[in-house]
This record gives structure tokens, sequence and C-alpha cells, in this order.
């Protein structure tokens, strides 16, 4: 299949208008393509990402440019394959979400460097998909495709359903049929049809890489599977936005949650591009990433020293974490052992005291995503194994009301009748 669809797009989408984009490259051997609607590499099966004619010139001048953009993603538009006019059309703007400084948990965690809390629950679907949905949408407007889907553990789906609300698409996506409640309320509500697959995730999307082979499937963009190399550059913009918000420069850590591993492998392009292009200082970081013990077939190859993830069968309250198979398994294992960095996990009981943490010292209530990417900042701390003395950036992806069922034994200190003494006798004053 991926040896036909790089014949096709070598004559019918050479001139599609991605910006900044030039070709799309295979991550193993190397070979170029056309921009197309592929994803895997003709000659070795290898995945495809987009390769860059990145702008030239004074970094100052780029910066100053950058800072002057929109407060989205589309600040960063001469860095992704999107048009120059991305920003007029019509989007949901996602992206430039806060960067906490998080004293009060880096104390608890003894922590004496700057510790950041990057909190993508802010977007307009309250997940940091909407960043990789808003490229993806871009690339399916330029091949002309009328229909957005998807194989979602839940945020994605609700992304894509939103953006493509907005955009004018049609979409369809799929699901594995025992998500959280909130999240399939989210996905559905924008209209389009969304279909729950009897089985885990790696079976959803067993399911609509078949489909994408069936002429049932034409005319249609799957943002994760035959747009996969555009949309996972929207990652790289977390990238983009942790380093420009401490003011220009790398973190020295960074933890990251592990579902597929694209978006540790974005995030490690980013800054490396903006090293490549003098908009940060070239000096070490290390990346760590972060599983749920449920669903950690990453964190069990780092650890047993292999360079190839065994597939898991997931069982966690991590439901958007909960690949059994990780696409890009291989490459955050490349990344962390790169950088010095490490692939942890922790239990699902760690992943609800770390979301309690985060709201009790910061106010970020955490999806269970969240809480793994802290635990993990935790565990790593405890073990020595990340430098408190560092300025450390915590990745939050998603907004802890789609996951309520993590803390639902959360309530009321106490129910008393409406008056002083009663309140008093509750001893709460």
């Amino acid at each position: 299949m991926a040896v036909q669809a790089a014949e096709k797009t070598t004559t019918s989408a050479t001139s599609v208008d991605l910006g900044p984009a030039a070709a799309l490259s295979c991550r193993e051997c190397g070979e170029r393509f056309p921009l197309g609607p592929i994803f895997a590499c003709g000659s070795c099966f290898g995945p495809l990402e987009v390769a860059y004619e990145l702008p030239e010139g004074d970094p100052e001048e780029l910066r100053r440019r950058i800072e002057s953009g929109p407060h989205s993603i589309w600040r960063y538009a001469p860095l992704l394959p999107v048009p120059a006019d991305v920003a007029a059309k019509p989007n949901l703007n996602p992206g430039f979400t806060p960067l906490v400084r998080a004293d009060r948990l880096a104390a608890e965690l003894g922590v004496t460097g700057e510790l950041h809390v990057k909190d993508d629950s802010g977007n307009p679907t309250h997940s940091f998909k909407d960043r990789v949905v808003a490229i993806a949408v871009e690339a399916a407007r330029a091949f002309g495709f009328t229909t957005l889907s998807c194989s979602s553990t839940g945020n994605l789906a609700g992304a894509v359903g939103a953006a493509a609300a907005r955009a004018g698409f049609r979409s369809c996506v799929f699901i594995p049929h025992d998500l959280e409640e909130g999240k399939v309320v989210m996905a559905a509500v924008y209209g389009g049809d969304l279909v729950g697959i009897e089985g885990n995730y790696d079976d959803v999307n067993r399911f609509c890489s078949e489909l994408i082979g069936d002429p049932l499937g034409e005319g249609w963009g799957f943002v994760n599977v035959n747009l996969r190399p555009y949309y996972g550059e929207g990652s790289k913009t977390l990238a983009y936005e942790i380093c420009e918000q401490l003011g220009w420069r790398l973190p020295d850590q960074i933890v990251v949650p592990i579902a597929s591993g694209s978006q540790l492998t974005k995030i490690d392009k980013g800054l490396k591009e903006l090293v490549r292009l003098g908009l940060v200082e070239d000096r070490p970081y290390r990346i760590f990433g972060a599983q749920a013990e449920g669903c950690s077939p990453v964190s069990r190859a780092f650890k047993d020293g292999h360079e190839v993830v065994r597939p898991v069968k997931p069982d966690t309250i991590a439901k958007s974490l909960a690949i059994g198979n990780p696409a890009d398994g291989p490459y955050v294992l490349d990344i962390a052992r790169r950088t010095g960095g490490a692939v942890e996990d922790v239990d699902d009981a760690r992943i609800v005291d770390a979301i309690r943490q985060l709201a009790r010292t910061e106010g970020i209530f955490a999806e269970t995503a969240g809480g793994v990417t802290v635990g993990v900042t935790r565990r790593l701390i405890e073990e020595g194994r990340l430098d408190p003395s560092l300025t450390t950036v915590v990745l939050n992806t998603g907004d802890g009301l789609k996951t309520l069922n993590a803390v639902s034994d959360s309530g009321p200190t106490a129910t008393i009748r409406p008056d002083l003494e009663a309140f008093r006798a509750a001893g709460l004053s």
C-alpha cells in the first residue's frame, strides 16, 4: 500500500502550497518523496516526516517576526507545513498556552531549580491534540480531502470533530468502545460521526489502516495515518513555545508523556530546529518519557536495554496513553539515550496522587496523562535520575474534566446546615 501511495504522490501532489515544506523524507533510509498523503517509504517502509527549506538570515529578525505574530501556533508558520495565509483561514487557532512557574509543586518535589508546567489544557478542545489536528487540516485542504478521520484514544476524536466543524469538513472518527464518558461526549457533540470499535486502540488503528486501502475510504484524510507526517509537526510547536516562553532558551530537562511516542520525537525535532536557526543557544538538554505502568512497552524496553519495543495489552486508567504498540517507540528510546534522559512509568495509584498534587499545589487539574508526567517526574527525582537543580519542564497535555472517573471519590469536605453553629461543629473555622 505504501509503495502505491508514493507512486501516486509523484504525479498528483507536487504543486501543493504547504509553506516551507519541501518534501517527505524517510526517517530510516533518507529517501525523499514529493509532498502528498503518504506515511511510509516506498523503498524500506520506514516512516516519513516533513523536510523543510527553513528561513535563513538574521535570527533576531526571525525572533521579532515570530513575537509579532498571532497568539497561536501560527506565529511559527514560517517553520511549519502550512501556507503563509493560514491564520486567515477558518480554524481553531490553538497554541500559545501557559508555561506555569510551579514553585509550590517544586517545593514539594524537592526541586531547587526552575520547575514549569506547560499546560495545554487551555487549547480549544482542552488537549494538545488541537495543535496536531490544525496542521493536518491544512494538509487535508491541500490534498483535496472532504472527510477528516482518525483512530483515537479520546482527545484526538474531539479535536478532529471540532476542527472539521470549524473548517467545513465532514468528520468520522473511530474510538475504543470503553473510553471515558467525558471524552465520548466531547467527540460526539460536534455533529460528526463517532464510531466505537469493540477492542482497544491498537484494534481501532488496524481497522483504520484497512479502511484507507478500501474504496470506502476514498477522499478521507486520516490525520494520524495518511496525514501523519504533517500531523506530527504540530507537536513541534510545544518546543517552540517552551523555548520562547523561557526567554528563547532551551530547558535543561523536559518530561513528556508517551502514547505513540510522536509528541516526544517531534519536541526533540523542534528543539534541534531552533538551535539550527540560531534562535536559541546550543547546549545539552535531556528528554524523559513518561508512561503508565499498565501500558509501558517503551519504559520496559528502555530498562531492558532493547532497541525495539515489544507490544503489550493496555490496562491503565491513563487511557489517552493506552497504546500498546507505539509506532515511534524505537525513536523515543534513541532520543532518551542520546540526550541522557530516561523512560519511566508509574502505577495508577501514583497517577491519581500526582493529579491531586498538581491541583493542590498549582491549581492545574490535569487529566490522567498529566498525572503520569508529574508522577514520573517525582519518581525520577526520588531515584536521583532527574537533576532537581536544573530548569525542568513537565507537560500537562489535557484537562482533568475529561477524566473525572480517576478522582471520582472527591467531594465536599463536609455537608452542614446553613448556620454558623454547624460550621463551628464541623471544625473548619
